[in-house]
């Protein structure tokens, strides 16, 4: 594919939403936008998104009516995932997008149907901010928070493409190490839905450096609630991968930092053989059929 002449150069697109400054370190500055970008100049071709990557809520919200601990949970965010995300965008010198709201306040990986979107329980947590909220208020959130994030995330994509990059996708995001009183083994988890063009692969670099992967654990890719790699993966026929952290690998900087060097030394491989990667079937068949 030729460049086109007419889209204007990457940074231009997303004016006044990268993040952070120049030199800054991106790490410590706060997200209160709905979205924001790290290294948009990173020439690999893979794009990293972190759909739960803030615990931050408006305060127009009042907190959603929760405790103060309750937002440091996870049901407010991914624990760790942008402490990984920043040196693995560094690692692997790729374009990478920061949600900047929690996904209480409206979850960018929930169709919008879906009661998922605007949890009024999350892990058995009552969100009183949540609860018996109109059409009007819906919408407001809808367009403040949620349409903007995924508009970023596919004029990022297009940004690419416009440049003859067909993307590799990878959605980075954390579990809990125990839920409803049940250990969780995995120290990642590989998500896909139909195309497991970059999953199979994905899985394949984590055993050879001897970690304990998930297939579709603790999640399944094919959910038919969750929106981005759907959306935004499968549905451009990009070859997309959802990787899943366990939080108390990524829970402090140290991890988080080290999760990023395991995460690129994985991927490595896999991004110099993108073109191959992409020129597979847009939805390859399983091995194995994947769990409801």
């Amino acid at each position: 594919m030729k460049q086109d002449s007419t889209q204007p150069p990457v940074h231009e697109l997303f004016r006044g939403h990268v993040h952070p400054p120049a030199g800054k370190d991106e790490q410590s500055v706060p997200l209160h936008s709905p979205f924001h970008f790290l290294r948009l100049s990173g020439q690999a071709p893979v794009l990293i998104f972190c759909d739960h990557a803030s615990r931050h809520v408006p305060q127009a919200l009042s907190g959603l009516g929760l405790k103060g601990d309750d937002l440091l949970r996870h049901i407010a965010w991914d624990i760790g995932v942008k402490d990984v995300a920043g040196p693995l965008s560094r690692l692997l010198d790729a374009p990478t997008l920061l949600a900047g709201f929690s996904r209480l306040v409206i979850d960018p990986n929930r169709h919008l149907a879906s009661r998922g979107s605007i949890p009024e329980i999350s892990d058995e947590s009552s969100v009183p901010g949540n609860q018996n909220l109109d059409e009007a208020e819906r919408e407001q959130r809808i367009q403040a928070f949620f349409k903007p994030y995924h508009a970023a995330v596919a004029r990022l994509i297009e940004a690419q493409m416009a440049k003859g990059v067909r993307p590799l996708l990878v959605f980075l995001h954390s579990f809990t190490p125990v839920i409803g009183g049940a250990q969780r083994p995995w120290e990642v988890g590989v998500l896909w839905n139909e195309d497991d063009r970059l999953a199979r692969p994905v899985i394949e670099a984590f055993r050879s450096l001897g970690y304990n992967v998930g297939e579709n654990e603790p999640y399944s890719g094919a959910s038919p609630e969750d929106y981005s790699l759907h959306k935004h993966g499968e549905g451009r026929g990009l070859a997309p991968v959802l990787l899943e952290i366990r939080q108390d690998l990524i829970d402090n900087r140290e991890g988080a930092e080290q999760w990023a060097r395991i995460i690129a030394q994985a991927l490595n491989p896999l991004v110099a053989q993108a073109d191959h990667l992409q020129s597979g079937s847009d939805r390859s068949r399983l091995e194995t059929p994947l769990k409801a």
